[in-house]
């Protein structure tokens, strides 16, 4: 049976999944959280007729629904930067796309330095952003101090500046990314599992391949396995955040992406840390940020001596050891208590930077995932996969460094690490 939903003041059909029961798509999207979600509803947009999302919980039951919602343009390297700006400026242009959006908050981004070395990488950076369009300055440390009155004087060597990157609302964007799938009348999925992929558009694979190039659309022959039976597609993307590796293993691949605990807290109410007084902040030496929530400090973390895994319990000594820096850098949260406490798994790559690109020896098959930036990355990321499924690039940002073929049999990358991210783990867990 059709539903219908309203788009422009006109009614539209949005397709259920008994329309597609021939087992037939256009494209198919493995993965229903940031990335696979907007991706699915990327290829609708671009023209696709039949588009299939299958998840196998429901969608945004991942890390999509546990982030931070950290939005910056200050990326550590032109692909971070790129993806930021596209992303951001796709969350401005939601409500009037969609009539819902992510709820993105202009608050300002502060990455301070601490010695003589971050001031030197961090000017470095600063002329690469700026370069690229990015509206970024350096503030003295006193200019520190006064857009910061929360912060303890005299901490900083200065640091720099972006006045309009922000947050969005993680459940939000789920709510939003569900409205987009719907009325674009992307056939979603839900509670269906992804087992594998056959059929003459796959000849076998492994971690080398050709990065973004590869054929375009139709014709490449790919089935997609699932709990509910076969799908024959023209085009696949797999995506997955933590469970990448893992999907990548049903379809032949081995993909160097894994999950690591990432832990989230938000302090009481106090009048100090009202929106004005706290511009966000990433402590980048102590993988510690924050932001502004509901009147008290939303802060994560991530510990980089944590093997990687799935586990999404609260680690308390990580905890008041990121609480105690915290408390050094804005000490009214000394007195504080904690409102929320959770974590998640997030996923990550051994450089920290997205995959993007055609899976090796797979004719129509794409790979995509943020690196544990689905909200910061998510859109552009999905945009990007969507392109390069479609053509083979895109107007992004050139994803041709950030193929599966940047890594060697050991999952190494030829890339340098991303000088601005969480300090996840260098090594995936085997």
């Amino acid at each position: 049976m059709d539903r219908y939903a309203v788009e422009d003041g006109e009614p539209v059909t949005v397709t259920s999944a008994s329309a597609f029961a021939s087992g037939t798509a256009d494209a198919v999207v493995v993965g229903g959280g940031t990335v696979g979600a907007w991706c699915a509803y990327f290829l609708r947009q671009a023209g696709l007729a039949r588009v299939v999302l299958v998840e196998k919980g429901f969608l945004g039951q991942g890390a999509s629904s546990r982030a931070a919602g950290v939005v910056r343009m200050q990326g550590g390297t032109p692909e971070a930067v790129r993806l930021g700006q596209w992303s951001r400026e796709f969350y401005l242009s939601q409500h009037e796309e969609l009539g819902f959006d992510s709820g993105f908050t202009e608050q300002g981004y502060l990455l301070p330095c601490f010695t003589a070395a971050d001031v030197a990488a961090a000017r470095e950076r600063l002329a690469m952003q700026s370069a690229l369009g990015v509206p970024v300055r350096w503030l003295e440390p006193d200019e520190v101090d006064s857009l910061n009155p929360t912060l303890a004087p005299g901490q900083t060597l200065g640091g720099t500046f972006c006045a309009q990157d922000g947050y969005i609302t993680p459940p939000r964007n789920v709510t939003a990314y569900t409205v987009a799938l719907q009325r674009s009348g992307v056939d979603v999925r839900e509670h269906v599992a992804f087992t594998g992929l056959s059929g003459s558009g796959v000849r076998g694979a492994g971690v080398r391949g050709s990065g973004a190039g590869g054929s375009g659309a139709g014709g490449s022959g790919v089935r997609v396995e699932t709990s509910q039976g076969a799908i024959d597609a023209g085009l696949v993307v797999l995506t997955g955040g933590p469970k990448l590796a893992s999907v990548g293993r049903l379809a032949g691949l081995r993909i160097p992406a894994g999950g690591a605990r990432h832990q989230v807290a938000v302090t009481e109410q106090h009048p100090d840390l009202d929106p004005a007084r706290v511009p966000m902040v990433f402590d980048l030496a102590a993988g510690l940020y924050w932001r502004p929530e509901e009147g008290g400090l939303l802060f994560g973390m991530s510990n980089p001596d944590e093997p990687p895994s799935e586990n999404r319990e609260v680690d308390e000594g990580y905890l008041t050891k990121m609480r105690a820096r915290l408390a050094e850098l804005v000490p009214v949260t000394a007195r504080l208590g904690l409102r929320r406490i959770w974590a998640a798994t997030i996923d990550y790559t051994p450089d920290h930077l997205p995959i993007i690109g055609r899976a090796p020896g797979m004719d129509g098959v794409t790979v995509a995932c943020a690196g544990g930036a689905g909200m910061m990355w998510g859109p552009g990321v999905a945009r990007a996969a969507a392109d390069v499924a479609l053509r083979g690039a895109s107007d992004v940002l050139d994803v041709s460094p950030l193929g599966l073929d940047r890594f060697d049999e050991a999952g190494h990358s030829r890339l340098a690490t991303d000088p601005i991210a969480l300090p996840f783990p260098e090594r995936i867990s085997s």
